[in-house]
């Protein structure tokens, strides 16, 4: 580690933070295309106009991204006039849509600035873009050299999004401390990779004290304003500086584990990609990671957790059955995610750990 490089993100965080799109953008040129997802546009397109109106910024078009964070549909938006003649990219929307604009903006030596329109996910913060086959499966990180140039986190947009959002990218969010942890336990870790481990406690311990209070504030039963500024700051910014520091090296090893491999492997059955989010799936695969390393009273208080915010705590809540086991068992012990632990995860140990928490379902 004698010579290395690493660019943290920048970001402003409230209701009225297109304000500052031309004094922060304005150094990227005068011309950008606004790239995203059809319900984050309708949403934030009309919003980002108004604010870029009285500055020297012009759009020269609005497109969709495709859907998938896929090669094929990077590769159409290269081809696109518009994107070749813009100076900077605006990335709007959700975890697919800005991790097709950093590839994109990667790939054309282009800047993005990204507008996250929902708080499932932390791609608006961080220096690597998850993509995926043109059906809807993983495919691999695709790691770039830095963040997005900005973040624009409107907090006003965020809140007004379906709670599923929020309530998904929670779990994103706490997953990073557990595998960050379990994946790096009793190594001497460098300064970068120790510094990630240490940044992703406070992707669990702000999850744990406020995401009970901020949904209620969601779904209108409290104003606790403070509980979901915390909530979207821990999703969106802090999980993206933990990676930043946890993959620096263009490696998974730290800031990836079971959990992740569980969402992976479900990804091959194609009704997780129509019917759940990542971050749902993956806050269920937390419960699995934990059974498999022998921790039942830091289980028990996520199990407990899961249950009161009303994530997946079994297989049918993914539209799973044990039924399921002989086919998804070999999936997730076959991801890379897992590669890098303490121990060898073995099938047995995974199957066990699925098992064991359908059984704890039936309990009172």
């Amino acid at each position: 580690m004698d010579n290395y490089s690493i660019t943290l993100p920048s970001y402003s965080i409230g209701s009225e933070v297109y304000s500052k799109i031309g004094d922060i953008c304005s150094r990227s040129g005068k011309t950008a295309v606004m790239i995203g997802g059809k319900t984050a546009l309708s949403v934030a397109k009309e919003k980002i106009m108004s604010a870029i109106s009285d500055t020297d910024i012009t759009v020269l078009d609005t497109l969709w991204y495709g859907r998938e964070a896929s090669i094929t549909n990077i590769n159409a938006l290269k081809d696109n006039k518009s994107v070749q003649n813009a100076d900077m990219i605006f990335a709007v929307g959700g975890g697919k849509a800005l991790d097709t604009c950093k590839a994109l903006g990667y790939e054309l030596y282009k800047d993005v600035y990204t507008f996250p329109t929902i708080a499932s996910n932390c791609a608006a913060t961080t220096a690597v873009s998850i993509l995926y086959n043109d059906d809807g499966s993983f495919l691999k990180p695709y790691f770039l050299t830095a963040p997005p140039k900005h973040s624009f986190i409107d907090t006003a947009i965020i809140c007004a999004a379906p709670r599923k959002y929020i309530w998904a990218g929670m779990g994103d969010t706490y997953a990073k401390y557990f595998e960050a942890m379990m994946s790096s336990r009793g190594e001497e870790l460098v300064h970068y990779h120790a510094l990630g481990r240490t940044v992703s406690q406070m992707c669990y311990e702000p999850v744990i004290k406020y995401g009970v209070q901020a949904m209620k504030t969601v779904d209108g039963l409290t104003d606790d304003r403070e509980a979901l500024t915390e909530i979207i700051l821990a999703v969106v910014v802090t999980t993206g500086i933990a990676s930043i520091f946890l993959t620096n090296e263009h490696i998974i090893d730290y800031n990836t584990g079971l959990a992740h491999a569980v969402f992976y492997a479900l990804t091959s059955w194609r009704h997780i990609e129509e019917n759940h989010l990542h971050g749902e799936v993956v806050g269920y695969g937390v419960l699995i990671l934990l059974l498999v390393d022998g921790d039942r009273d830091t289980f028990e208080k996520m199990y407990a957790f899961n249950k009161s915010v009303g994530l997946p705590t079994k297989l049918a809540d993914v539209e799973m059955s044990v039924d399921d086991l002989d086919e998804l068992v070999p999936k997730v012990a076959a991801m890379k995610d897992i590669d890098h632990n303490p121990y060898v995860i073995t099938e047995d140990a995974i199957r066990n750990a699925f098992l064991q928490l359908e059984e704890r379902n039936k309990q009172q």
